[in-house]
């Protein structure tokens, strides 16, 4: 019964879109109807600014942090049950009961389960997006290729549950992900306004 409340719970607090709600009650904007029309953290910077991007980053996050744990919360001990749980939370972000069952990309909530299941494998996930992201300026090939290498690094920890739920949550990125591969190969992809990808873009544009 408590497993099943956690599932359910999960999914709840998954389903919570940050991206709009934070848009719509604080900056009057409804992020679907600008920018990517996401409801993810990337677009909320784009349209909110930094302020906003930043709170729905973290409101993200810890959806996926607090949705894994509830196992833990309501006194399951299997500390692998994080995981299994955490995906409801993805699951709930990814088609959200809040908003017809759409949603956003889960790179944000994917993290906050790697936080609450460990948080030094949580930190080289960081550290792997952040530098993908100075070397391309682009934050879904971060998310998609450093999903991959994640996946792989997870291998080293020889937590065959790990990398099971890292290979599940790699082919969710790779598929919401489709339209930005489209743009990529068209030469159209969105970038940061800052890293070697940017930087090496103005100079083709000034050439």
């Amino acid at each position: 019964m408590r497993l099943a409340l956690s599932f359910i719970l999960a999914y709840l607090i998954g389903s919570i879109p940050s991206g709009v709600w934070v848009g719509q009650w604080f900056f009057h904007q409804d992020i679907r109807q600008a920018g990517s029309h996401n409801i993810g953290t990337t677009n909320a910077y784009r349209v909110l600014g930094p302020v906003g991007g930043t709170i729905v980053l973290i409101m993200d996050i810890l959806k996926g942090t607090l949705g894994a744990s509830l196992p833990i919360l309501l006194g399951i001990p299997q500390h692998w049950l994080v995981l299994i749980v955490g995906l409801a939370a993805v699951a709930g972000h990814t088609f959200s009961i809040f908003i017809g069952f759409k949603g956003g990309k889960a790179v944000a909530t994917s993290a906050g389960i790697c936080l609450a299941y460990d948080w030094h494998f949580f930190l080289i996930a960081c550290a792997v997006f952040l530098s993908l992201v100075l070397l391309t300026s682009m934050v879904s090939v971060a998310s998609t290729l450093g999903m991959g290498i994640i996946t792989v690094w997870s291998l080293f920890y020889h937590d065959w549950l790990l990398t099971a739920v890292a290979t599940c949550l790699w082919v969710v990125f790779l598929v919401r992900h489709k339209d930005n591969f489209a743009r990529i190969k068209a030469g159209t992809e969105n970038m940061v306004p800052f890293g070697l990808g940017q930087y090496l873009r103005q100079r083709r544009l000034q050439h």
